[in-house]
Order: structure tokens, then sequence, then C-alpha cells
């Protein structure tokens, strides 16, 4: 099982493609295992020239998961919508600095980075705080931290909520995945029974609802990037699709707006998720954005 040891943190990755060639780091999402970037999706940007590296953030996958630290995420909810202070285990500058140090062990002086929803999160404050480590950064359906743009729509959010609640059986687990999937997926492409197996994949492979809980703790405990996305210097694509009910396409607009130079893909019909019917879009954005930085 490949891991390595980032300061008191085991994670997890994979590597796909040719370690001389070009890195491209994919970051996960919320509660998201490194297999949601799916092995025929790496495949396409391997076949472009690129190595990829996608890794389990802490307290999913098989990366560490910090048993018996705060995981509610009712009260840190409550607490941000007060405009009170989130106590965390841990923030999103701690889960950058995991990506960081993956990178270091692998000796990858610097990748394009790829972030999806909490992983744009992740994605942009890794350029943020280690912009010599960025070569491009790739925001997909993400926003910035600020609490009036990419809010989600109500319903998604007690959905998100309920999937934190921890479920007894093989059969409630997979059950859960597949609604969730259901919720905040595109609807005219949506395929119960591939997302069935790919639940099945993931509850097999790691459940773990209080890491979930703490992940959002640690966005909700992250605040505004809005100050940092205004003085970035590194080439950024933002991909945002205009169906998503689960990080409103407002997010992507005001993420395209702050960084100076980004190019904004609206991405029609789709939702909060990458059906194999948008990766020529999703691969495409990322490696417009990362082609010119490499030749």
């Amino acid at each position: 099982m490949p891991t390595t040891r980032v300061s008191d943190i085991d994670v997890y990755f994979d590597r796909f493609g040719d370690p001389a060639h070009p890195t491209v780091l994919l970051v996960s999402g919320l509660g998201a295992q490194c297999p949601s970037y799916e092995d025929d999706l790496c495949a396409m940007v391997v076949a472009a020239g690129y190595q990829v590296v996608r890794y389990d953030n802490r307290d999913v996958g098989l990366s560490t998961h910090l048993d018996g630290a705060p995981a509610d995420a009712m009260a840190a909810v409550v607490a941000a919508v007060a405009g009170g202070t989130v106590e965390a285990a841990y923030t999103l500058s701690d889960m950058a600095a995991d990506g960081i140090g993956l990178l270091d062990s692998l000796g990858v002086e610097a990748a394009h980075v790829l972030g999806a929803s909490m992983g744009g999160m992740i994605a942009q404050t890794m350029a943020i705080e280690h912009p010599g480590r960025v070569r491009t950064l790739t925001s997909v359906y993400s926003t910035t931290g600020e609490p009036d743009v990419g809010a989600p729509d109500g319903d998604v959010l007690a959905s998100l909520l309920s999937i934190m609640v921890p479920q007894d059986t093989r059969e409630g687990r997979v059950a859960n995945s597949v609604e969730l999937a259901r919720i905040i997926g595109t609807p005219h492409v949506f395929d119960e029974q591939r997302a069935r197996s790919q639940a099945e994949l993931l509850v097999d492979r790691s459940y773990d609802p209080d890491g979930i809980s703490r992940q959002m703790v640690a966005i909700l405990a992250s605040g505004s990037r809005a100050e940092g996305l205004a003085a970035l210097e590194v080439p950024t694509m933002v991909l945002h699709g205009d169906n998503d009910p689960l990080v409103n396409v407002s997010g992507g607009h005001r993420t395209a707006e702050l960084v100076p130079g980004a190019e904004l893909r609206i991405l029609e019909g789709m939702a909060h998720d990458m059906p194999p019917s948008y990766w020529d879009r999703i691969v495409g954005g990322l490696l417009d954005n990362a082609v010119a930085t490499d030749h």
C-alpha cells in the first residue's frame, strides 16, 4: 500500500504514468476518496504526457484518520452562520500542507494541481500558501470561502449532513451514498447502477462519517480565501457546472473574478459530480491550462 509520512499524517497515494513527465496532482473533495478520480479519467491525462498522482486527504480513505478528535459539524455550521469562532481539529491549510508534503516525498518540485469541491478549496490554498509548488491551478465546482457565494441549496445541505449519521449496515451505507450521488449528480446522465458500484467500492475501502464531519468543520473554520486569490500569479482555470446544487455556480464565477487572468468555463447541465460524458471538457480544461507552462 503506497503511503508516505507527512508530519504526523500517513498519506495514501496512487501514481500513474512516467515520473519523468510533468505531474498532475488530483485533490479530492469532502469525504471523497481518491478513486473517485477514476482510473480511466487518470489515463486520459497520462495519455497527454503527464504523471498523475491522486491521494486520500486526511480523515478519509486509507490515509490517517484522526479518531477521537472533535467532529461536531452541526455545531460548526451554527457557529459559522452566527459569525462565531469555529473550533476545528485542523484547517484547509493543514490539508494543503499534506498535499505539498506528498509532492516532497515524491521528489516533485511543482505540480499542476486540480481540485474539485473541497479539493478545489485545498488546491486554492496550496496556490496561495505554496505558490512555488503549483505550476497551474484548476478549480472545479469550488468556491472562495466567502459566505455570499457558492452556497448550497438548503435541501442538499441537509442531505449532506445526513451522510454523517453513522449507518450500521453495509446496505445502509451504500444506499446512503447512492442517494447522495443522485441528489448532487448531473440528472440527465445519472446512472444508478454505476453509482451503486462506485459506492460499494468506496464503502468497502473505508467508512468514517466522523472523518467527513471533521473535514466539513475544517472548511467552515478556514474562512475566506478572497484576499489570497486576488494576489495569485498562478495560471488558473475555473470549471463549474451551471446545474450545481451543492456549490452554486456563483462560487465559480467569483473565483474567476478574483484570480488575475483566470479563465472560467461553465459546463452546461453539469451538477456536482464528474460524469464520464464531461471528462473530455474537464481534462481539456486542465490540459489547456497546463500545456502553456510545459512548452
